[in-house]
């Protein structure tokens, strides 16, 4: 990898996601060598996937090159590179371009969609946990009506037209809000020939309400924004099996082409590490982020789960956990080499939130809920102000504000065909999938 060897200590950071990145600009660089590892040259802003996937943003308005992000930090070497096997033993870890060895490891490399041993639904469903994902499914939502305008089976068409979203958490809601503005105000214009009308939009989820996760507030405003666009919600309705055609389910079956998986996702982590895992795969550490049975080694994000009396199943899997683990690591490590006691994590919740399209949205803060439009700002302002630099916040703010006034999305191309279900295999390669 061409890395000096150097008299300060080597951490290795393995992922550029939220917790890896604010790790990365954290810890102080004159004090450890920092080696960051990811399979991509770009850090992702995930929170905004279904965007790309919806034709409102193009890719390059949520993506930021990682070597642009750290230009100037001493001490600091980018790889792009895949992480295949980690020695702990030895402390070294192996990859598509070689063998590193380190003397911290902090693991950042995040989640990807958990399809609960379902085979058929992770061979043929879109899920949406990385940039070619969302691509992927952009391509698919605009290539399914340009085949509904030529084909003479009104069964086909209605297949194509119908769009089902797996999982009624915060991207399922969203990705259904992003649909029904489409079929609202530009799916019509763009094919007069075809009654869009006739387009279902349907969430199914397994539990008894939609936005489990917070308030019954907002579960009841999303709810109700959710059906005021025509979106079908199906509550307590497990999804058993998909054959690319027919989603087969407890209570009834859903006829669709295109099946988006938004319910559920498990840690990812290189192979090597005979630890304790979590039932989502998480690994398991102290609340000082450090995972058990492994010296030197850390874990933050996604991947980690707090063994804690406080938060018996982890931190939720949310961006905000893993900016704060990042950055509070990173201080750690600042205490560590001043010879300081480490501080163990404390997480601030400083609310949740979900939007549900055009002037609408929920949010839950610790001491006010509240939603609709004033909702749907304060969403628009936190998720520009979290993107890494004013450039991206620019080109969003003014796409954004094109949409709302123009009532129009300008990225309706299909960049990568997909392949039709009962022809060829959905599943993206391994390369394709990123971490965080």
């Amino acid at each position: 990898m061409n890395i000096p060897e150097v008299e300060l200590p080597r951490v290795v950071v393995i992922g550029s996601g939220f917790a890896g990145l604010r790790f990365c600009k954290k810890i102080n660089g004159t004090k450890y060598q920092v080696v960051l590892l990811d399979k991509n040259n770009y850090h992702t802003f995930q929170p905004l996937l279904y965007q790309v996937a919806s034709s409102g943003l193009e890719p390059d308005s949520i993506v930021y090159p990682i070597r642009k992000i750290f230009k100037g930090k001493k001490n600091f070497y980018f790889r792009m590179a895949e992480t295949t096997e980690i020695d702990t033993e030895n402390q070294t870890i192996h990859t598509s371009i070689g063998s590193l060895t380190y003397d911290k490891l902090v693991l950042a490399t995040g989640a990807t969609s958990n399809f609960f041993g379902m085979q058929n639904i992770e061979k043929y469903a879109m899920p949406m946990k990385s940039l070619s994902e969302a691509l992927d499914l952009r391509s698919l939502i605009i290539q399914n009506f340009e085949e509904a305008l030529n084909t003479n089976d009104l069964k086909e068409r209605e297949r194509l037209m119908n769009f089902v979203i797996v999982g009624a958490g915060a991207t399922g809601v969203e990705v259904a809000g992003a649909l029904a503005e489409l079929k609202a105000q530009v799916l019509p214009q763009d094919y007069p020939d075809l009654d869009i009308r006739r387009m279902q939009i349907h969430i199914l989820e397994a539990g008894p309400k939609v936005l489990g996760n917070m308030s019954a507030h907002a579960s009841r405003k999303s709810e109700k924004y959710l059906k005021d666009r025509d979106i079908n919600i199906w509550l307590n309705t497990m999804v058993k099996d998909y054959d690319g055609k027919t989603v087969t389910c407890n209570s009834q079956n859903f006829e669709t082409n295109t099946l988006v998986w938004a319910a559920g996702i498990s840690g990812q982590s290189p192979k090597g590490l005979n630890v304790e895992k979590s039932r989502a795969q998480r690994l398991i550490t102290n609340e000082f982020n450090q995972v058990k049975g492994l010296d030197n080694v850390y874990a933050i994000g996604d991947i980690a789960q707090i063994d804690a009396e406080a938060t018996p199943n982890g931190h939720p899997m949310l961006a905000s956990v893993a900016e704060q683990q990042g950055g509070f690591l990173g201080q750690n490590f600042n205490r560590l080499v001043q010879g300081k006691e480490l501080k163990p994590f404390v997480y601030n919740d400083k609310g949740t939130m979900a939007t549900i399209g055009r002037n609408k949205a929920v949010v839950d803060l610790s001491f006010i809920k509240f939603g609709g439009f004033i909702g749907w700002l304060t969403w628009m302002f936190v998720h520009l102000m979290l993107l890494v630099d004013f450039r991206s916040r620019l080109v969003v703010f003014i796409n954004w504000a094109w949409s709302y006034v123009f009532y129009d999305k300008g990225t309706r191309i299909i960049m990568r065909k997909v392949g039709r279900p009962e022809t060829e295999d959905r599943r993206p390669k391994s390369g394709d999938r990123s971490p965080e």
